[in-house]
């Protein structure tokens, strides 16, 4: 089971990485505490300016992979696209260290603010996913990502069975492994009832490019109400562009709440949801076949996320398992209830 632990550098790590890089004179070093918990990120602040050391978490550390993600990044950078440039290393053009077969990456820092619900941040964040998709649209390399996202796929199927196993015999659980079942049962027939619908829209003919597959507030960095920086590479894909738009109206919509998912609305932000959309059609149109199936789309989005983390270790970063579930599953059939109205609510 993987550890709930945050990993961090050691320090003979941190100073044989720090080697490969001409960053100046090191002045402070500081620890970066957001994002995955599989990937120690550092700030460094040198003479020189400021950085930020990450290394790569397992399973997302092939150098074909990362290779390709850089190539893509510096792809991107040149279309004037807000992503943080990547740091040669010493003599050369290579832009990752390998050592002990763990990869490093170097970005200049970029300074900025999380997310902080604003409308017009909302709408920002439409406006460059349509900028990433429109740049990418006819971007070619010897290397092809992934093609399975989360719709109509047999991993989040296998993690929904294994949720039981899984969190079981939580204390959250005791005396309510009926309910968990059924939980569990009513999330799987969501799944494949949007998963069906997906299909019958034609999925399968819908044209493939690059898509980030992880686009989320948490990605992004906001200054002044827009996009400073998207960051986080690691999850690109080859799929429909419209994965990443249903993903990202889902994200950023989201209504969070206090540390107990119980207490939770299951309602998105209609005024959110709506402005990120408006963003998005700004740059590059939504292709109405595609819009219709969108709250579909949600649905398997929000349903993939949720279960992977909660049948691998039992819960959801700190939250038990079974009471996010149940939030989830709230949100579900919120979206399943008002997902005509949804499909143009943008529009109106």
């Amino acid at each position: 089971m993987p550890s709930r632990l945050r990993a961090d550098f050691q320090p003979h790590e941190l100073s044989a990485v720090l080697r490969r890089y001409n960053l100046g004179n090191i002045l402070r070093i500081d620890k970066q505490l957001k994002g995955s918990r599989r990937s120690p990120k550092a700030i460094i602040t040198t003479d020189q300016g400021r950085f930020l050391l990450k290394r790569r978490a397992r399973g997302k550390d092939h150098p074909l992979k990362v290779a390709y993600a850089h190539a893509v990044q510096e792809y991107l950078d040149k279309q004037g696209f807000p992503v943080p440039r990547l740091v040669p290393v010493k003599d050369g053009d290579d832009t990752m260290v390998i050592l002990s077969d763990l990869i490093y990456e170097m970005f200049e820092f970029v300074p900025g603010e999380p997310f902080h619900g604003l409308l017009e941040e909302a709408e920002d964040g439409g406006r460059v996913l349509a900028n990433f998709h429109k740049f990418l649209a006819k971007y070619e390399s010897e290397w092809e990502p992934s093609r399975q996202g989360y719709h109509d796929a047999n991993g989040v199927r296998s993690n929904l069975n294994g949720i039981p196993a899984a969190i079981g015999k939580d204390d959250s659980v005791a005396g309510k492994e009926g309910e968990l079942l059924a939980t569990v049962g009513l999330l799987f027939d969501a799944y494949e009832d949007a998963s069906e619908k997906v299909s019958e829209a034609g999925y399968a003919d819908w044209s493939s490019q690059i898509v980030h597959a992880d686009w989320h507030p948490g990605n992004m960095l906001f200054k002044d109400g827009a996009v400073a920086a998207v960051i986080d590479y690691d999850s690109l894909h080859l799929l429909p562009a419209v994965t990443d738009l249903a993903n990202g109206a889902l994200q950023f919509s989201i209504i969070g709440g206090p540390t107990d998912p119980r207490d939770w609305p299951p309602e998105l932000d209609e005024q959110r949801y709506t402005a990120f959309l408006r963003g998005y059609e700004e740059v590059d149109g939504i292709v109405e076949q595609q819009m219709a199936v969108l709250p579909s789309m949600m649905i398997e989005a929000l349903i993939a996320e949720a279960v992977m983390p909660i049948a691998a270790t039992g819960s959801f970063g700190r939250i038990e398992g079974f009471r996010f579930l149940q939030m989830i599953l709230r949100r579900v059939r919120w979206l399943q209830q008002h997902s005509d109205r949804l499909v143009t609510l943008w529009q109106a």
